[in-house]
């Protein structure tokens, strides 16, 4: 069974105490993943670390982290580089610290270079960051993400790629941010079918059934990602049905994400509602 959640906290989190009250938050909604947003740096309190790894053991709650967002797979520095392989582990070691199962480090950027010079220094940054997290026995997963801007690292065939370079890799496929980037190319059960074939055609049905999601629908300009939405949109896409139905057919038991502005843990009992009804 896939797990539904929201990526931080919604608006309705409101002054709930964290993490002690993020069990109770979860369960009203009916949910039960949750994924602690690092994009500007890895702040865990230690009172997060004391208590949220048995809060979510004790309630079914499936963990995964953001890392940094100034983390530079395919900087033209190596310097850049091996500094961003520096920020990867601090956000491994807190993932199995925190007890989140998967981490999610944005693939890069290719705006100066060449997306295959930039394929190149990425592989590069992840096989370094790899073999660091073998030598420390990290548990938590890498999972390289699909971006939303075109002139970023992160297509789809990009980001399964990078997860070719060892067996341990998922990739995180936000379906907003690959809608944004093929300017609405997202629209029908086959553009979702089509995508989760060239992941098990790559990767096997193992490491589909257990990738990463992130879900939100996002405004695009002619570049692509501009910024997130909520479900309540009706002119950008794209829509969650069709992918529910194709999660529950295929038995897939990914963890999804939710990343709308502001209703991400509303928007996530919303999807996970229509994933139910279909299984």
């Amino acid at each position: 069974m896939a797990t539904f959640g929201p990526g931080g906290n919604s608006e309705s989190w409101g002054k709930n105490k964290f993490p002690e009250d993020l069990p109770a938050y979860l369960k009203n909604l009916g949910l039960n993943g949750y994924e602690i947003e690092c994009g500007r740096g890895v702040r865990i309190s230690q009172n997060t670390y004391d208590k949220l790894p048995q809060l979510a053991q004790e309630n079914g709650i499936f963990l995964t982290l953001h890392s940094p967002y100034y983390i530079s797979l395919s900087g033209t520095s190596e310097e850049t580089r091996i500094k961003s392989v520096d920020y990867i582990m601090e956000a491994m070691r807190a993932a199995d610290m925190v007890g989140a199962k998967k981490v999610v480090v944005h693939s890069g950027s290719c705006a100066k270079i060449s997306r295959e010079t930039a394929m190149e220094y990425a592989k590069d940054t992840i096989r370094r960051a790899l073999a660091q997290m073998k030598e420390e026995n990290i548990k938590a997963v890498f999972c390289p993400e699909t971006m939303g801007k075109i002139n970023q690292l992160g297509t789809l065939e990009e980001v399964v790629e990078l997860c070719t370079l060892d067996d341990s890799m998922l990739p995180c496929v936000d379906f907003g941010h690959l809608n944004a980037r093929t300017l609405g190319g997202i629209k029908t059960s086959a553009d979702y079918a089509a995508i989760l074939d060239t992941i098990e055609n790559k990767l096997g049905f193992d490491r589909l059934s257990n990738m990463h999601v992130h879900f939100s629908k996002i405004e695009y300009t002619a570049g692509g990602e501009k910024r997130h939405l909520t479900f309540s949109d009706n002119e950008y896409g794209p829509d969650y049905e069709p992918l529910m139905e194709l999660f529950a057919k295929k038995g897939l038991n990914a963890s999804v994400i939710c990343e709308s502005a502001g209703t991400q843990a509303e928007d996530a009992a919303v999807m996970k509602k229509c994933y139910e009804s279909c299984v």
